[in-house]
C-alpha cells in the first residue's frame, strides 16, 4: 500500500495537492505547523493509489510518495 509523507515544516498550505489527488485522499490539517500554516495531511489512509500527482504539483517539495 502506498504511503504519503508530508514535511509539515516545508508545506505552506497552498492546497494544490488536495486538488490534484484523484481519490481525494489529502486534506488540510486543522492545526498550525511550526511555520504558521495549515499543512496537508493524508486524510484517508487506505485510498491512496500511489500516483504521485500530489508530490509532482507541490511547489515546496513537501510531499513524498512511498510505494
Amino acid at each position: 500500500m502506498p504511503e504519503i509523507r508530508v514535511d509539515e515544516n516545508r508545506c505552506k498550505g497552498c492546497e494544490l495537492c488536495t486538488k490534484a489527488c484523484p481519490k481525494e485522499c489529502i486534506s488540510m490539517s486543522q492545526t498550525f505547523s511550526v511555520t504558521g500554516y495549515y499543512p496537508a495531511q493524508l486524510a484517508k489512509q487506505d485510498c491512496c493509489i500511489g500516483c504521485g500527482l500530489c508530490a509532482q504539483i507541490c511547489p515546496d517539495l513537501a510531499i513524498s510518495v512511498w510505494k
